[in-house]
């Protein structure tokens, strides 16, 4: 099946989302009872944590992990924003540079300034846009951003957009209450995917839209670590308690230029095949003998394999050992740990 179907369904009572590119699984967003990324606290201060320059926060959710300490004193309020996926027995990831993010538009309450995606280039376009923001921001302390689905939305559609995540931020950011309490969720899959899934696709939203549309077997795939990367050649992507370890084999064929060809195509594939895992952190590839000299042009693979990526990933660089070290946020919930 070629392009793009948004799958709108359950796993179990568990809310998800499955985004399918050319029939195969592309991403996967599913509920936890975890805190969702973008929910926004009235935190408190509890106690720095040495060494680290951070804090630790009473939130209604448990503790929380702020690294920030510079103007905080125990028992202080403090507004933050969940930023990522805890691991099991650890704090909550929290920011306080809150942001309101929805499908057209971000709106910054720290950060001033009306700003269109560089994506868009038309330049007709970005002043179009830039005419919306002023209308819709006029008196507004608050920054915006204009994302890149905006090119080609309806100009209301955007304005209604700004307006809504406008009266979310100011209701959130003008709180002034003094105990620990929740002031906005984060947003489940579905929302999500109507977010951030922004390319053209069809939008399934039937009840059992997983098994027609084969997203359970997609799964059943994704819950093992082994990876084809055609030619013989595969990836084994398995997660420790430490770190997410990817060990790359070509097979029958033990040739550099094998080698080569393995660990290109898993620059490639890597990307997507952590995203339907849910997997985020520290990330070490163990790959394929290749010479020295073609290290750059993996590197450079790579880089452009995670521009694509919506969650942040930072290419760290080569161990001693010959390793290929990244660090993911944890913006996914794992797979092994819904499943």
């Amino acid at each position: 099946m070629k392009g793009n179907t948004i799958v709108l369904d359950h796993l179990g009572d568990v809310e998800a989302a499955a985004l399918m590119v050319d029939g195969k699984l592309d991403d996967l967003l599913i509920d936890s009872d975890t805190p969702r990324p973008g929910t926004v606290y009235r935190a408190i201060a509890d106690r720095p944590v040495k060494g680290q320059g951070g804090m630790f926060l009473k939130t209604p959710d448990g503790s929380a992990f702020l690294r920030q300490i510079k103007g905080l004193a125990p028992g202080q309020a403090i507004l933050v924003q969940v930023t990522g996926y805890a691991e099991a027995g650890k704090a909550i990831p929290v920011t306080a540079k809150i942001l309101f993010k929805s499908r057209y538009a971000i709106v910054t309450p720290d950060a001033p300034g009306l700003n269109i995606s560089r994506r868009i280039k038309d330049e007709d376009t970005r002043d179009s846009l830039l005419e919306i923001a002023h209308e819709a921001m006029e008196g507004v302390g608050f920054g915006l951003i204009l994302r890149s689905s905006c090119a080609g939305a309806d100009a209301e559609d955007i304005a209604d957009d700004i307006t809504t995540m406008l009266g979310l931020a100011r209701n959130v950011m003008e709180d002034d209450g003094t105990g620990m309490e929740t002031l906005a969720m984060g947003d489940g899959p579905h929302l999500l995917a109507w977010r951030d899934w922004t390319d053209p696709a069809e939008v399934v939203t039937d009840d059992g839209g997983f098994e027609t549309h084969g997203v359970l077997d997609a799964l059943e795939t994704a819950k093992g670590a082994h990876v084809a990367l055609g030619g013989g050649a595969s990836m084994y992507v398995e997660p420790t308690r430490a770190l997410v370890a990817v060990d790359v084999n070509t097979g029958n064929d033990a040739s550099l230029a094998a080698g080569v060809k393995a660990n290109m195509a898993c620059a490639r594939l890597l990307p997507r095949a952590l995203r339907v895992r849910g997997l985020g952190g520290q990330i070490t590839l163990d790959l394929a003998p290749m010479p020295k000299k073609d290290r750059r042009t993996f590197e450079s693979a790579l880089r452009g394999a995670f521009r694509g990526d919506e969650v942040d990933t930072t290419l760290v660089g080569w161990t001693p050992l010959g390793h290929f070290e990244l660090q993911r946020k944890r913006a996914r919930v794992a797979l092994a740990e819904v499943l």
